[in-house]
């Protein structure tokens, strides 16, 4: 899945739809269940796509869920449907993008002309553990690295990987504990006019920074929380769109590019070995082989949805995205270029820091962003004059998917088929 590999067919999304992001239940038995959060996302996503009373039109789908194995099937056949090939990933925190990919390479094949991805997630209260001792985990490489160059702490397994990291960026580069606040500071900010955030309320940079201590520069309020969600997108290919007149609504996902990790990564480069394990070099290629085939420069980018699990992953990736120079991340926050009225705005659904991060709903969920985005439809948080979307979904384990959306010029004159946008509908949930 890189540039120089034929992506085929044009792929376009056509139909959205997401459950409001919430806090855990510490009685898993209170729910909402995975079935009732993944039902709603697919409801709202092909009522979206005009075909929710043609839902037979959907040929195959890819369904997303890290503590849910078999999630697919179950959500599915509650929504109708059945019959078609169901494929179930789980790829850590990149587990929503990844069954994206999938539903991409599905219409880009001629696999199918109409396909369905989908991310759900029920998680425990609490932040992430790390994996069990009485055997071989899918990060055992990884904290081998932490150990090796740091050793383990009491702190949460997670934070201590992008606190690390962070430390890490300080010493070779000059970069300040306020840079890292100043972006848990600005998605707080941005979550404010999202409906679907677990978060909405705004902190000051100094309410950021005295929240408690979690690891290195990490506070409290720069770490994205454990969440319950759903989100689904609806997929098409060029001939699909144009016979069920889909075209003012349609996106195109223009290029998509997925990478896992290196073999440099677990030599423990010296300086610079928790910002290598965390993903920085696979979320560089990654990006260079989207822009590449989307015929793209970072220069063209106007809106990011980025995966800030940490506020020091979100300054990171800014240098692997090209949005920033090597070392300059903190320049860019510091500059105003990361919201809006700068040059790029970055996570302006409140990101994982504050919209919520149930993992396998949260590549979907970027993506429903970056569409209605590109449609025009966020109201209070609109990006003026948005034209390419960019995301970046990041799992430890690892894996990195990379993203490029556009409206087509050459149906921008023509208005969306369904009556009304849901991107700030919420309000309305079941939930």
């Amino acid at each position: 899945m890189v540039a120089k590999k034929n992506p085929g067919r044009r792929v376009f999304v056509v139909g959205v739809g997401m459950t409001p992001f919430t806090k855990p239940k510490k009685d898993p038995k209170e729910g909402p269940f995975f079935t009732t959060l993944g039902v709603e996302a697919v409801e709202r996503a092909l009522e979206d796509a005009c075909i929710k009373d043609e839902r037979s039109l959907v040929e195959s789908a890819c369904v997303g869920s890290m503590f849910t194995l078999g999630a697919g099937q179950r959500v599915l056949y509650d929504c109708g449907l059945y019959n078609i090939p169901t494929f179930n990933v789980n790829n850590a925190c990149a587990t929503g993008s990844n069954a994206l990919a999938i539903a991409r390479q599905n219409v880009a094949s001629g696999m199918a002309d109409c396909a369905l991805a989908l991310g759900v997630e029920v998680m425990r209260p609490g932040s992430l553990g790390g994996g069990e001792a009485n055997g071989p985990t899918s990060l055992d490489h990884h904290y081998k690295v932490l150990n090796d160059n740091y050793g383990l702490t009491k702190d949460p397994p997670m934070a201590q990987f992008f606190g690390r990291a962070g430390e890490e960026h300080m010493k070779l580069y000059g970069t300040k504990p306020e840079h890292f606040a100043m972006i848990g500071e600005k998605n707080h900010r941005h979550s404010r006019n999202n409906p679907y955030s677990q978060f909405r309320d705004v902190y000051s940079l100094e309410q950021i920074q005295s929240s408690p201590k979690v690891c290195g520069p990490l506070t409290k309020l720069q770490c994205s929380p454990t969440s319950n969600g759903a989100a689904c997108a609806i997929l098409a290919s060029e001939d699909f769109v144009i016979k069920h007149g889909l075209q003012g609504q349609a996106i195109e996902l223009v290029a998509q590019s997925v990478h896992s990790d290196s073999p440099e990564v677990f030599k423990s480069a010296e300086g610079k070995a928790l910002i290598e394990a965390v993903g920085k070099s696979m979320a560089q290629k990654a990006a260079q082989d989207a822009y590449a085939e989307a015929g793209l420069t970072p220069d063209d980018v106007n809106v990011v949805e980025l995966h800030d699990c940490f506020s020091c992953n979100e300054l990171i990736t800014y240098e692997s995205l090209g949005l920033a120079k090597e070392g300059e991340g903190g320049k860019l926050i510091e500059s105003g270029n990361a919201t809006f009225g700068g040059k790029y705005v970055i996570n302006p659904s409140g990101g994982l820091i504050s919209k919520g991060h149930p993992l396998g709903a949260t590549g979907v969920a970027q993506c429903a962003e970056l569409c209605w985005q590109l449609r025009g439809e966020c109201g209070p948080r609109q990006v003026p004059g948005a034209k390419v979307g960019l995301q970046h979904n990041l799992g430890l384990g690892g894996l990195v998917v990379i993203g490029l959306y556009r409206k087509p010029e050459e149906w921008v004159s023509i208005p969306p088929k369904r009556k009304q946008s849901l991107a700030c509908g919420a309000e309305s949930s079941k939930l």
